[in-house]
């Protein structure tokens, strides 16, 4: 498989992907479905609630999730994936299957150096 490097797109991936919580949020999607906002705060204790709506907001942009925001008292939020969101799925498992590799890869290495 070549690419012209010049018409390379991978950035523009990237672009949609970068952020420490996008994956791991598109990934609790991916695999539980439909979450409220609350739901996904409780399944990430590190984010901060404005960084989970700042990357929610992104992805939603980028026409990845889908927001439905119910007209109830008190306001009742939920994500999912769109059925574009969800063609990310198999780039997004074989991203995770490199990282489990790579990171094994690291510690045979250190293992080799220290050993």
């Amino acid at each position: 498989m070549k690419y012209e490097p010049n018409a390379c797109r991978v950035e523009d991936a990237l672009s949609i992907l970068v952020g420490k919580w996008k994956p791991i949020i598109l990934l609790h999607l991916l695999n539980h479905g439909t979450q409220r906002f609350n739901e996904l705060k409780r399944s990430m204790p590190g984010i901060t609630q404005k960084m989970l709506t700042k990357q929610l907001r992104e992805l939603e942009e980028e026409d990845i999730i889908e927001r439905v925001v119910y007209p109830v008292v008190p306001p009742k939020v939920e994500y999912s994936m769109t059925e574009y969101g969800k063609s990310l799925q198999p780039i997004l498992e074989a991203m995770h299957d490199w990282g489990v590799k790579h990171t094994l890869h690291k510690q045979e290495k250190l293992q080799e150096e220290n050993g």
